[in-house]
């Protein structure tokens, strides 16, 4: 990694999950990263892992130490224990990412990582809270974000996110679709240096709708949002087929791919990148990129839960940073 204007904040999610195990982790590499979190917590998790990590009171300004982990002390509400979920500890969630996002937006931090959260055990403390994604988008009055995953020579968008499958249809609208596919087509160019992005854009239905005998969305949303952005120079193929948007020699060339809601593209890139995959929020005033995975409450405090999505999250965030 090359020289940052800050740290890399890390939050260590829902403390009963493998978040926090997995921040352990980092104290592995010469990362300049600091992770926020309980500091007991974090200390009980290394005992119990056998994990030969030492602390240290995050300081601004402090050069990297390998073995050393810098720690921004945020206090658990509640006792927490791995796989035990408390909706006590809703609020102290939210806390870390609250005081990582204040830190980008201060140029404190260079950007923010964030470990899986439980969105189940958030909305059962009385918060209501759909994701990373959305609450990151409200907190900095973000009108609308892309989700986009990373991995195995992918970047997967998505046009809607987590919504129930029945909802999705209504969810895509032609105002909708086009912001999305400026945001998308952006941060590509000002993000990731691409400077003329190449997006496969995909259809909704079944054979992107077979020339509407299986539904029009395709028709009537989809292609003249792709045919007006085409006409204003972006580099759009579709709406394509679902099925076969992901083989070889379709995606060859591509730099992106846009797909119409969650499981559409993002069962093909777990599949593909599951241990490297990478969230980033496209759109925000920062940089905010995520693992690809969830709590695993089944794993936590098993030392088995692996560390790779993580890692990549980390080196994606800096990468980024470095290109801001």
């Amino acid at each position: 990694m090359g020289r940052l204007s800050g740290p890399l904040a890390i939050t260590s999610g829902e403390p009963a999950g493998i978040g926090p195990e997995l921040c352990l982790r980092l104290a592995e590499r010469a990362w300049p990263v600091v992770v926020l979190g309980d500091r007991q917590l974090l200390a009980e998790r290394a005992a119990c892992l056998g994990l030969p990590v030492a602390f240290r009171e995050y300081i601004a300004g402090q050069p990297v130490s390998p073995g050393i982990l810098d720690v921004l002390h945020v206090p658990l509400a509640a006792p927490s224990q791995s796989g035990q979920l408390d909706p006590a500890n809703g609020p102290y969630v939210l806390a870390m990412l609250d005081r990582a996002l204040r830190g980008c937006q201060s140029g404190e931090f260079s950007a923010m990582v964030t470990a899986p959260v439980h969105k189940g055990v958030i909305n059962d403390a009385g918060i209501a809270f759909t994701g990373h994604t959305e609450y990151l988008a409200e907190q900095t009055g973000t009108p609308r974000v892309v989700m986009m995953l990373t991995g195995a020579g992918l970047r997967v968008a998505l046009a809607t996110t987590h919504l129930a499958l029945k909802e999705v249809s209504a969810a895509i609208t032609p105002k909708g679709l086009e912001t999305t596919l400026r945001i998308l087509h952006s941060d590509l160019r000002q993000k990731f240096g691409i400077d003329q992005p190449r997006i496969l854009v995909s259809g909704l239905n079944p054979h992107a709708g077979e020339d509407g005998h299986m539904g029009r969305e395709e028709i009537e949303v989809i292609a003249p949002v792709v045919e007006k952005l085409r006409g204003e120079g972006m580099n759009l193929v579709g709406p394509l087929p679902a099925d076969t948007l992901f083989t070889r020699n379709v995606l060859a060339g591509s730099d992106a791919q846009l797909v119409m809601y969650h499981d559409q593209g993002l069962a093909v890139l777990k599949y593909a990148a599951f241990e490297e995959g990478v969230n980033i929020t496209l759109g925000l005033p920062i940089i905010r990129t995520s693992v690809d995975h969830g709590t695993a409450l089944d794993l936590a405090g098993t030392g088995r839960a692996d560390p790779g999505s993580l890692f990549a999250a980390v080196a994606l965030a800096a990468e980024l940073a470095e290109l801001a």
